[in-house]
């Protein structure tokens, strides 16, 4: 199973992600208060403006606070940090 860092030491398994969007538009808005109405929302943001929006294959929505251009990058896994010897 891999996991996918999306901010704050929270994770996310990749088998589960359908899609990464940005927050911006009414229908995924829309489906962000739905979400939450449903209690199918996991804010992960810790307070900071929300940049993306990951939608998981359970109906669930996890709000992250990096853009859906740095979770796209540690999706594919090209995103290596030099481990310290």
């Amino acid at each position: 199973m891999k996991l996918i860092d999306i901010g704050f030491g929270n994770l996310v398994s990749a088998g589960r992600l359908i899609a990464v969007v940005s927050p911006d538009s009414a229908p995924i808005k829309r489906m962000v208060q739905e979400a939450r109405d449903r209690g199918q929302l996991v804010d992960a943001t810790y307070g900071r403006k929300t940049q993306a929006v990951l939608i998981l294959d359970n109906d669930h929505l996890v709000l992250s606070a990096l853009t859906p251009d740095v979770i796209s990058t540690r999706v594919s896994g090209t995103d290596r940090k030099e481990e310290p010897c």
